[in-house]
């Protein structure tokens, strides 16, 4: 079962797929399963897949060892010739999100953060841009506990993620519903914590863009685990 945690040193890359319809997106995660459960490259260490709920997309979340074992796997000629044509078919847009877990933070009733399908969370991916002189800043800012999250109804965990090309900060949050997530999100500012409300105002300039989508785990594979089949 994958862990998210800064102390595992993993390389942690988010690919995220759009597509057309409904159908497309059951195409493109039926694809990706199969390419998971048959995955055995160097230095790749697990993968989870999510499918999209607010619109049809994908997202995997993939943990390498480090980045030169992910850049063999994107220089091999069948992943060039093959697989990125392929995946170009299928999907409407294609990014490709090399990070590092910087911090995490969870609620107090979890000893970790786990990520599979034997789990019923409601997952939230926020990729915010920044230019790259800012985002050590807005990392500072979104890895600071707000203990005031932990009376939040629902709240589970959410781990801050800073992208190696300099230019964008990831948050992959955790919740019990989307009802709990909606809540919390439409809050009235002045009913924040001072705390939060000091980090938004900060941050909020030195954004770029923010995107957020909301996802479902259906599929997870570690490089532990024996491949579909497997003795």
């Amino acid at each position: 079962m994958p862990i998210i945690t800064p102390d595992n040193g993993s390389l942690t890359v988010f690919n995220l797929f759009d597509t057309v319809d409904r159908d497309g997106q059951k195409t493109l995660l039926d694809t990706m399963q199969g390419i998971i459960e048959g995955a055995n490259y160097p230095g790749w260490r697990s993968s989870t897949l999510h499918g999209g709920l607010d619109k049809p997309c994908a997202a995997n979340y993939i943990q390498w060892r480090s980045l030169e074992d992910l850049q063999e796997r994107y220089e091999g000629e069948n992943f060039k010739h093959n697989t990125v044509p392929y995946f170009s078919e299928l999907t409407t847009t294609v990014h490709l999100l090399k990070t590092e877990v910087i911090a995490t933070h969870l609620h107090h009733s979890l000893e970790q953060i786990e990520i599979s399908t034997e789990r019923d969370d409601f997952t939230v991916i926020v990729i915010m841009g920044v230019k790259p002189e800012n985002q050590a800043r807005v990392v500072d800012l979104f890895a600071k506990p707000d203990e005031s999250m932990q009376e939040v109804p629902g709240y589970r965990s959410n781990s801050i993620l800073r992208g190696i090309e300099g230019d964008f900060v990831v948050n992959y949050a955790q919740w019990e519903s989307r009802e709990a997530y909606e809540t919390f999100h439409n809050l009235p500012e002045e009913t924040r914590s001072a705390q939060a409300r000091a980090m938004r105002a900060e941050a909020r300039p030195l954004l770029t863009s923010r995107s957020a989508n909301t996802y479902e785990v259906v599929f997870s594979r570690s490089a532990t685990d024996q491949p579909a089949g497997g003795q």
